[in-house]
Order: structure tokens, then C-alpha cells, then sequence
């Protein structure tokens, strides 16, 4: 009880530190709009659903619990899309709500499309407040005893923050005549670096640089693998996922297309992914959770968080445009 006390303490004090850190997903594939903003647009159909669930640490402490949402559409070579996440985290309920516009452009580098390179930019207002009346500070220990009326002589400024961001990416795609494919991009995120403070202070918000690579490696006409890596550099902080899925298609139908995904991630130094996915048509269900091997062990007995990922595309009918038509004989 005693070690989990001491653990329970330093993640809060880690907390308070690392309170300009954004969040973080374990299935970054699944989360195409908040990776970067030149996935706006980037899929096969017309409109673009996706909705994202996590939670963690709920065995150490007041559980962090994060839920995310986006819709994005293409028009020819322009993409557009919206992204909304809302965040929650620990015994003050500092919570964080974003709402983002994007907006990205597609530029053939080959005739054939096998080569395609995308630029995306987003435009966000970012809001963050705190409830300090549910913290505890050191001033409130005379001594011999807690008293929770005591002044906490916090000389904080506001319990609300309201900021807008900007973030620019760049992707490139090689397209094969199989599935195969490959795909690189970078995106770097808060250029702006606004002030988030909550002190008098000006504490700025970090810039967030992001790179990617994800393959798609056919292996026979049933089976993919899907091998990718997410490189994160936010400050002092630093994250490294990488890891492989593997596609199995159970049918190939154009009404009854569905598809099983088995994977496993690794983030370093810090948790293990296990994921489980599924493809029906149009729709996608992704599981995953996170088992912690961290220092937090202790106190968390390996258990992590919880993910779970959800995306739906419509396609629009678009009949054959006819240019001349033809008058029947009984005419």
C-alpha cells in the first residue's frame, strides 16, 4: 500500500508537469485526421466517419478517459474535413476540448496515380480548464494535520484557457498493382505555440512533430500484412509505436466484403499493444488494449488502457453520364 501511495504520488506530480502534452493514441492508424492533416480526404468513397474511445489508468488513479470524433469528405483532388476530441484526466478533472478544421490538396507525381503526394493544414481553437477546489496542496498540512479549509496560496490566474493552433503535414503514397502500398508522411503541430497557463506565467502549449510509415505487403490473395511505426516528439517528451496487423479476407463480395485484423504493438519503455479489428463493407470495429511494463507496474499490475475505434464511409451513387442518347425505334 505503501509503494502504490508513493506511485500514485509521483503520477500526479508527472501530471502537473506534463500538462501541455497532447493526447496520444494507440491506434494511430484508426485516427487518420489527428495524425495529420493531409489524411483529410485520403480514402476510397465520399464521406468519411470516425470515432475514437480511450481509457486508462483506471487502476492507479482517477481514470483518463479521451473521446474523439471526426468527418471528413473528398471533392476531386481537395479534401475537407472537421475534428472534435474532448479529454479528461485525474482528481482536478483537467479537461481539454479541441475542435479542428482541415483542409488538404493531392498532387499526381505519375500519370498512372502510382505516386501521390498530399499537403494538409488544420486551423483549431483549444479550450482547458481546470476545478482547483477538487485538488490538495502542501500549504494545507500545518504540520500535524491536513485541513482542507486551509488557503492553498496557489497564485493561479484562471481556472479556463481558450487558444487557437495551427498544424501543417505532408504524405506521400506509392501505389502497386496488388494491394501492396506504402505510405511516409510528417506533420508538425501547435506552430503557433500558444500560451496555456493557468498561473501568471506564460507557459506556451509545445509544437507536437509527428512522422509516420505504413506498408501494406500482400501476401497471397488472402492475407495482408500491415508493418508500420509513429515517431512522436512533443518537448521533453518523446514516443516511439511500432509494431505490425495482419488482414485476413474472409470475402472479397462487393456486398459482403468482410475482413479480420489481428495486431501487436509496442510502446517503448512503456506499454505493450495487443489489437483486434474488423471490415464489413464500409464499416470498421477496432479493439485494442494496452499492457503497462513500465515502472508503474506496481501500482497499475500491467494494466493500461482501453481503445476502441469505429469508422463508416459512404459512397455516393453517381450514374454514367450520357452525352448522346439514342431514340428508340417507336419514336
Amino acid at each position: 500500500m505503501k509503494l502504490k501511495a508513493i506511485l500514485f504520488v509521483l503520477l500526479c506530480l508527472f501530471g502537473n508537469y506534463s500538462i501541455g502534452q497532447d493526447i496520444h493514441w494507440s491506434q494511430f492508424n484508426d485516427n487518420q485526421l489527428y495524425q495529420n492533416p493531409a489524411h483529410t480526404g485520403h480514402f476510397d468513397g465520399d464521406y468519411r466517419f470516425i470515432g475514437n474511445y480511450r481509457d486508462q489508468w483506471r487502476s492507479v488513479t482517477v481514470p483518463f478517459s479521451t473521446f474523439s470524433t471526426s468527418v471528413d469528405a473528398r471533392f476531386k483532388k481537395w479534401g475537407f474535413g472537421i475534428l472534435a476530441f474532448h479529454d479528461q484526466a485525474g482528481d482536478g478533472k483537467f479537461r481539454t476540448i479541441e475542435a479542428q478544421g482541415n483542409i488538404s490538396r493531392s498532387f499526381k507525381l505519375m500519370k498512372d496515380s502510382s505516386q501521390v503526394l498530399r499537403f494538409g493544414v488544420n486551423f483549431g481553437m483549444n479550450h482547458r480548464q481546470i476545478n482547483w477546489d477538487l485538488l490538495y496542496f502542501d500549504n494545507q498540512y500545518n504540520g500535524y494535520i491536513f485541513d482542507p479549509s486551509a488557503p492553498t496560496n496557489e497564485n493561479y490566474q484562471t481556472a479556463r484557457k481558450t487558444n487557437a493552433s495551427v498544424g501543417v503535414g505532408v504524405m506521400h503514397e506509392w501505389n502497386s498493382k496488388t494491394r501492396t502500398k506504402l505510405q511516409t508522411g510528417f506533420g508538425a503541430h501547435n506552430l503557433n505555440q500558444p500560451n496555456q497557463g493557468f498561473y501568471t506565467e506564460e507557459i506556451k502549449r509545445d509544437m507536437r512533430f509527428t512522422g509516420f510509415v505504413k506498408a501494406v505487403v500482400q501476401v497471397n490473395p488472402t492475407w495482408d500484412i500491415i508493418p508500420s511505426v509513429q515517431y512522436s516528439h512533443q518537448g521533453i517528451y518523446r514516443e516511439l509505436l511500432i509494431g505490425s496487423s495482419a488482414r485476413l479476407h474472409l470475402s472479397s463480395k462487393p456486398k459482403s466484403y468482410q475482413a479480420l485484423y489481428f495486431g501487436f504493438w509496442n510502446r517503448g519503455n512503456d506499454a505493450a499493444c495487443a489489437s483486434l479489428g474488423y471490415d464489413y463493407n464500409d464499416f470498421f470495429v477496432g479493439l485494442s488494449y494496452d499492457i503497462n511494463y513500465s515502472k508503474l507496474v506496481p501500482a497499475s499490475n500491467m494494466r493500461g488502457g482501453v481503445e476502441v475505434a469505429l469508422r463508416y464511409v459512404i459512397r455516393k451513387f453517381k450514374p454514367k453520364r450520357i452525352i448522346h442518347r439514342v431514340c428508340p425505334d417507336y419514336i
